[in-house]
């Protein structure tokens, strides 16, 4: 005799995005956190006991969970917890949410996720913005690429001897409260939280993240406590989404040490890889190209093609260590010329020329994170060399006529980037997520189906995969989870309309249901 299942979803359309064919079904049933039954409503009968929960779809979108690729659990709960500028319409706007966000039990007062590409006046925030706040308190506003913030003068002079003078914009030769790079590294990790705060920005950003759909992350963690919250949080129960912790290279010696390896770990939090940069990002002009930028100041001190935040040799060396120490290699890499050094640097150790082999994985899955500004041979090598391209289809936001890509790049390189359809075509790996800007999975699918150019876009259930299979692929997770079918882990989310019947739309879908693990977390309908 069958066991009863503990959850039924029925009279739905359920699609599995099973990778040979997305075919759909009416009901879904669950035991022990595993999917057992995908079928038509009449069988699940046989599946139904008297305490079997059985939610009556009313004819909902079934699909399998979202997993975010590359998120930063903790900047999400910042947005949450402190002032949120993501909306801002202009340095005024942005300015007056850092008033009104400012919290009595915190010395600095803090904004995150202002991009002023889309304001009337596309120039960062200055020190004289942020003098308006507060000329008693160190304010901060840390741009939505994470590569620039803005600082007050409070700030500044707090923190000049710990920011490299390179990476600190000046104007006849004053600080303007603009800082990159390094500088910007600085000020996150002065302004960063605590264990106790930790905690609450993680438990703010997972609950948002259910909402949204969200059952697993892939997130990047430096010097943070996070790491130890998921696995406080698993131990306890009370983890809504699976995790997996990608840790900054420069802890890798301790992880080494530790007997880490990519995907050590359990049903909830796992090990994934070591993450490097290479440069910066268009946005803040520090991404490294080939070419100038279109709009570089030939007057300024900068480099007009963008800098290196680690130098290919360095790089280089990172990806021998990781690679041969069974770690998967997570490269954020956006300029043709930062995906060149990444590329090469993967297929070399692929090749076989790292040395020694007895702990390297069979199949590594290096990654590139990013990848927006990709050559035709580059797209071809990525196939070739199996490495995954880790894309936020979000980031197309930028790539309309007249928008930042084609201030920044030109018309040409504006076309030419994040070519989902291309490197799809090629046979590489797509994996998505969101990088945080914002962390919201529909609306990243309808920027990929919507994109402006044919060699970005992607149809509805590509890039629905691409968000769910893709990334489960891209943390060696396809045997566990991104698709519907039996056997896999109850991971999925129930949408209130189909984006096949709305691909003009599909960011403005709410989602009715969030499962992870057989468990509902969200439920909204």
């Amino acid at each position: 005799m069958t066991d009863a299942a503990d959850l039924v979803l029925k009279n739905g359309e359920v699609h599995t995005l099973a990778p040979d064919g997305d075919e759909t079904h009416e009901a879904v049933a669950v035991r022990d956190g595993r999917i057992v039954r995908v079928d038509r409503d009449y069988e699940m009968q046989f599946l139904t006991g008297v305490d079997t929960r059985v939610v009556d779809l009313e004819g909902r979108v079934l699909l399998p969970g979202f997993i975010d690729a590359h998120t930063h659990v903790e900047s999400t709960g910042q947005y949450i917890v402190h002032a949120d500028l993501s909306d801002a319409d202009d340095r005024e706007d942005a300015v007056e949410r850092l008033r009104a966000g400012a919290r009595d039990d915190l010395e600095w007062i803090l904004g995150f996720g202002y991009d002023e590409s889309d304001w009337p006046v596309d120039r960062y925030l200055t020190r004289e913005d942020l003098d308006a706040v507060s000329t008693d308190r160190p304010v901060a506003a840390i741009r939505v690429d994470m590569h620039t913030a803005s600082l007050n003068s409070v700030a500044l002079d707090r923190l000049r001897g710990e920011m490299p003078d390179d990476d600190v914009r000046t104007e006849g030769g004053e600080p303007t409260g603009v800082v990159v790079e390094d500088a910007a590294t600085a000020v996150r990790k002065t302004v960063w939280p605590d264990h106790r705060e930790a905690r609450q920005l993680v438990t703010a950003a997972v609950d948002r993240a259910t909402e949204l759909g969200v059952t697993g992350v892939h997130d990047l963690v430096r010097d943070s406590h996070a790491p130890r919250v998921y696995r406080d949080l698993a131990q306890e129960g009370e983890l809504d989404v699976r995790v997996r912790i990608n840790y900054w290279s420069d802890h890798l010696d301790a992880a080494v040490e530790t007997g880490l390896r990519t995907n050590h770990g359990g049903g909830m939090v796992r090990v994934g890889g070591i993450k490097t940069f290479t440069d910066g990002s268009i946005g803040s002009r520090t991404a490294k190209l080939s070419e100038p930028y279109e709009d570089a100041d030939p007057e300024a001190d900068e480099d007009p093609t963008g800098q290196w935040v680690v130098d290919p040799g360095e790089l280089r060396d990172l990806v021998d260590r990781a690679h041969a120490e069974g770690f998967q290699v997570v490269a954020h890499a956006i300029g043709d010329e930062a995906i060149e050094a990444a590329l090469s640097a993967y297929e070399a150790v692929l090749d076989g020329e790292s040395g020694d082999t007895s702990r390297v994985q069979s199949d590594p899955r290096h990654r590139i994170e990013h990848v927006e500004l990709a050559t035709d041979d580059q797209i071809a090598r990525m196939a070739e060399a199996g490495v995954v391209a880790s894309v936020q289809p979000n980031f197309l936001r930028w790539a309309d006529d007249g928008g930042m890509y084609d201030r920044c790049l030109g018309r040409r390189r504006r076309e030419g980037s994040n070519r989902y359809r291309e490197m799809r075509d090629a046979g590489v790996d797509l994996a998505f997520g969101s990088d945080c800007m914002p962390l919201d999975p529909l609306l990243g699918v309808d920027h990929a189906v919507n994109a402006p150019s044919e060699a970005q876009r992607l149809t509805v259930t590509e890039a629905l995969r691409a968000y769910t299979l893709g990334a489960a692929r891209a943390g060696f997770d396809e045997d566990r989870l991104g698709t519907v079918e039996a056997g896999k882990r109850a991971d999925l989310v129930v949408l209130e309309r189909s984006p096949w019947e709305h691909p003009e739309s599909i960011a403005d879908i709410d989602v009715a249901l969030t499962v992870v693990d057989g468990r509902v977390v969200h439920d909204g309908r």
